[in-house]
C-alpha cells in the first residue's frame, strides 16, 4: 500500500512562483520515477516533469527554463519549483510514482491533485 500526499498549490499572479511537494509513503521497496502531471479544463492530462532515481529529469517544452523538478530518494519526495508562472499553467497538478512494494508488487500511484491557478 503506497500513498502520495501533495501540497503547495494555490492562487498566484502571472510572473509569480509556487513550489509543489509530494511525499510517498507506505510499503515501498523502490521507486524508479516520480513526476508531475497536470490537467487543464478541456485538455488531456499531460506530463509536466519527471525524474528518475538516478536524477535524470525530463520537462515539457512549455515549462523548460521556468520549472525545476527535484527529488530526495531517501525521503521518497519530489518537488516542483515553478517560476514565472503564466495563466496557461493553470491546472490541477498530480504527483505520480511507480513504486515497487516490499512484497514485490509493481504499482502506479497518483496523488489526489492540487489546484494551481495563475491569474492575469
Amino acid at each position: 500500500q503506497v500513498q502520495l500526499v501533495e501540497s503547495g498549490g494555490g492562487l498566484v499572479q502571472a510572473g509569480g512562483s509556487l513550489r509543489l511537494s509530494c511525499a510517498a509513503s507506505g510499503s515501498i521497496f523502490a521507486i524508479n520515477a516520480m513526476g508531475w502531471y497536470r490537467q487543464a479544463p478541456g485538455k488531456q492530462r499531460e506530463l509536466v516533469a519527471a525524474i528518475t532515481s538516478g536524477g535524470r529529469a525530463n520537462y515539457a517544452d512549455s515549462v523548460k527554463g521556468r520549472f525545476t523538478i527535484s527529488r530526495e530518494n531517501v525521503k521518497n519526495t519530489v518537488s516542483l519549483q515553478m517560476n514565472n508562472l503564466k495563466p496557461e499553467d493553470t491546472a490541477v497538478y498530480y504527483c505520480n510514482a511507480d513504486p515497487i512494494t516490499m512484497s514485490g508488487r509493481y504499482l502506479e500511484v497518483w496523488g489526489q491533485g492540487t489546484l494551481v491557478t495563475v491569474s492575469s
